[in-house]
């Protein structure tokens, strides 16, 4: 697997906005307007990963005084269990830490025992209960992680 990790280009939203709505259901699946806004937020990360010329997957991250929060992971379905969301998320946490974040925050929905799983063996853990978050009707888990300082 030949799988390259680099910032967003604005030529890529498209391609972006195609994969959230593969990855998630209608509802929770961003529309191009909000994927927009978190796109243009001030302190917003986007990275993808591609094999060959090939967006495969991507993560979107903002962070503000201390406190990153993850929007989104994105891995096509050929792409899963190859390493590709480990690999998105350990660069969006490295540029987050010498970003100044001591802890990163993220959402995910306590039936996605896959995501829940990935999560945990990442180092996030449960810390609390947002009901009702998806589609007013499917509670979410908040999950937590503390990050080192850079070195």
């Amino acid at each position: 697997m030949n799988l390259t990790l680099r910032p967003c280009r604005p030529s890529d939203f498209e391609t972006l906005y195609r994969i959230d709505r593969a990855c998630y259901e209608p509802g929770i699946a961003y529309s191009r307007r909000t994927l927009r806004e978190f796109l243009g937020l001030p302190e917003c990360g986007c990275w993808v990963a591609c094999l060959g010329e090939e967006i495969v997957g991507f993560l979107v991250a903002d962070w503000e005084d201390g406190l990153g929060h993850i929007i989104t992971i994105d891995v096509v379905e050929s792409a899963r269990r190859l390493g590709t969301g480990s690999a998105l998320l350990a660069l969006a946490e490295a540029e987050m830490s010498r970003g100044g974040v001591g802890r990163v925050d993220l959402e995910t929905g306590t039936n996605n025992q896959p995501a829940i799983a990935f999560w945990t063996r990442h180092g996030y853990r449960i810390v609390g209960i947002h009901p009702r978050y998806y589609l007013d009707r499917i509670d979410a888990y908040l999950m937590s992680k503390p990050l080192s300082p850079p070195d």
